[in-house]
């Protein structure tokens, strides 16, 4: 018997949702999402706060470059990927992580989907990235 898959996005910052490589920007891309709506502000606040952390280390402590040598050098933009629109406590929040996250040459940004984005994908949110 197989053990279900951990649970994704961000109720669980052990995982990294999708990774991706632009080969147009040279970037690459850490997406977590968020499919729930916003309604239990103070959990999802804390969950993005663990996800964003977890990111952060993921990409600027060596992991990235250890489990993907070939992106070492390349920029990190980090994204919230979410069909809701987050309201204006969240949004405060990103403005204060985006500019710390600058002074890393890493790019935060928060990204809205469509619902039906999920379709063909498998991953929470389907973007059709490299998923690790």
């Amino acid at each position: 018997m197989t053990e279900p898959a951990p649970k994704s996005g961000m109720e669980n910052p052990a995982v990294l949702d999708a990774i991706a490589y632009d080969q147009h920007t040279d970037e690459v891309t850490l997406a977590m999402y968020e499919l729930r709506n916003w309604s239990d502000l103070d959990l999802q606040l804390f969950q993005l706060q663990e996800k964003l952390n977890s990111y952060a280390s993921f990409a600027l402590d060596g992991e990235l470059a250890e489990t993907y040598p070939d992106f070492v050098g390349k920029r990190v933009r980090i994204q919230l990927r979410t069909p809701h629109e987050p309201p204006d406590k969240v949004m405060e929040f990103v403005a204060l992580i985006r500019e710390q996250l600058s002074f890393q040459n890493v790019i935060f940004e928060v990204v809205h989907i469509e619902n039906d984005e999920n379709e063909g994908c498998g991953a929470p949110g389907g973007c059709g990235c490299q998923h690790s």
